[in-house]
């Protein structure tokens, strides 16, 4: 699989910023609406931590294969090369930060 450096044209979302980036780390904050999801895809090198604001989220993963619900000020981290996909558990809007890091940013899509 392809490993992109941005993967912004890929998956769209209601909203998107950068907080913070730096060599080996970032803070992003997305906003999906109730259908977006950001689809299966695995980092090589970089840990994703997510935090919600606002909605709420679903996390699938794979190798184990799991589900986990967040909701506000809920947090939970997937390590490198497991493989997931980021749903909106809502049916409004969901704000969440990723902290990525530390290491070089990829993303590899998964089909």
């Amino acid at each position: 699989m392809e490993a992109f450096k941005d993967a912004g044209h890929l998956y769209e979302v209601e909203r998107r910023a950068y907080h913070v980036e730096r060599p080996g780390f970032r803070i992003s904050e997305l906003q999906i609406g109730a259908a977006q999801k950001v689809p299966w895809h695995y980092h090589n090198n970089v840990q994703d931590t997510f935090y919600v604001l606002e909605g709420r989220l679903r996390i699938f993963l794979r190798d184990p294969k799991e589900e986990v619900l967040l909701a506000p000020s809920e947090t939970y981290s997937v390590r490198p090369r497991r493989p997931h996909l980021v749903t909106n558990a809502g049916q409004s809007s969901a704000v969440f930060l990723v902290l990525q890091g530390i290491g070089e940013y990829d993303f590899v899509p998964l089909t």
